[in-house]
């Protein structure tokens, strides 16, 4: 009898304790979810809850803290080195995918919402938001309808062989530089992406088709924990490519910048020399745009000033490389290189003449200078 009680007791201590557990967990109160909370919760992946996707949205910056702000479009080729983080791996490869496949999941889930490619005047509202099914037709890309499939709620099944990832080459990204002059500060954020396919056109050749964009904010928490290695030479993931693409280590070129005529850069500059100059004054610019307002200390001016100047010597005396850095052994020190030879190759280097010295009584003898051969 004792032991039942003691088995009875137990056991309506631990019922209080996780009682009381529960409500210090549930703040003592008991709330039922809205619809709305109730498809948030639907569209969130396991692993990204909503206080992540709160805390990677970028609030939009007020027009009067801003003293500068410009919008740039870039292409980012996956044919060079620096964007092959991108593209690889092609399949799925111990849960790694590359961003074409992470973004069409989302997209074709309903987890994130693609946009009408508008060609220079995009508009991220859902007046211009597709529907994945008239997306997946316009681009050929063949899927089926699983269990539980309505408007409201869509279902697409994409089999791994029907994804286009190799036809993904190209990437066009919405870039925003924006100085706060709260701050003073330039901030650059990538604002959207779209995929861009590369097929046959009709008439042969190469022709590009940009799919839709996604804006970047609601990537980021999946694209938090897909981490990639940037070399072949460290294997190590070191980087996710939300950081890939915050940190700038793509390598895109400008193909178009914001204007009222809405044409793009080859558009207005149809020579190709003249379109390669333009890209770089735009992307001097903008990185010197924040640098021209900062006021050096004294220290700063005269340092600069004194480089300035040695620079000057140097070009002045012919030398096309002002500095140029030196590692030796015990530290690495700048110096500068000499005046530039001007003696062509092949041509033998003429030998100097030493002249004898002179003496109070004349010049010197060769017999006198040979003092030392002399036999003893």
């Amino acid at each position: 009898m004792k032991l039942y009680r003691k088995i009875l007791l137990t056991g309506l201590v631990g019922l209080a304790a996780a009682g009381a557990i529960a409500q210090v967990e549930n703040a003592g109160t008991v709330r039922r979810r809205s619809p709305k909370e109730k498809r948030n919760q639907e569209k969130t992946q396991p692993g990204v809850t909503e206080r992540m996707q709160d805390f990677y949205t970028v609030k939009e910056s007020h027009d009067a803290d801003l003293q500068y702000m410009r919008e740039i479009y870039r292409q980012i080729d996956l044919s060079k080195d620096q964007n092959t983080p991108l593209y690889f791996p092609e399949d799925i490869i111990d849960g790694q995918k590359n961003l074409f496949r992470t973004i069409l999941e989302l997209v074709v889930s309903g987890k994130v919402p693609a946009y009408e490619y508008l060609d220079g005047r995009e508009v991220f509202t859902d007046k211009y938001q597709l529907k994945v099914n008239d997306m997946l037709d316009r681009f050929g890309i063949y899927y089926t309808t699983g269990k539980g499939h309505s408007e409201r709620n869509p279902n697409y099944v994409i089999e791994e062989a029907d994804v286009p990832t190799t036809q993904v080459l190209n990437y066009y990204i919405i870039e925003k530089w924006e100085f706060d002059k709260r701050t003073y500060r330039m901030r650059t954020r990538v604002e959207a992406i779209c995929p861009v396919l590369n097929r046959t056109g009709d008439f042969g050749g190469e022709a590009k088709y940009p799919m839709f964009w996604v804006k970047y904010d609601q990537l980021r928490p999946w694209l938090a924990q897909q981490y990639v290695f940037l070399t072949d030479d460290n294997n190590l993931p070191q980087y996710s490519l939300d950081d890939y693409f915050n940190l700038g280590m793509y390598d895109g070129e400008i193909y178009k910048t914001k204007n009222l005529r809405n044409q793009s850069m080859m558009q207005m500059y149809p020579d190709p020399d003249d379109l390669a100059r333009a890209q770089d004054s735009i992307d001097n610019r903008l990185r010197n745009y924040g640098k021209d307002l900062w006021v050096p200390t004294r220290e700063e001016y005269l340092a600069q000033k004194e480089r300035e100047e040695e620079v000057a010597k140097a070009l002045a005396a012919g030398d096309t490389i002002p500095e140029r850095t030196v590692a030796t052994a015990k530290e690495t020190k700048k110096v500068t290189t000499a005046r530039k030879s001007t003696r062509k190759r092949g041509t033998a280097r003429k030998a100097k003449t030493v002249k004898p010295k002179s003496t109070s009584n004349g010049p010197a003898s060769n017999a006198e200078r040979s003092v030392r051969r002399r036999r003893k």
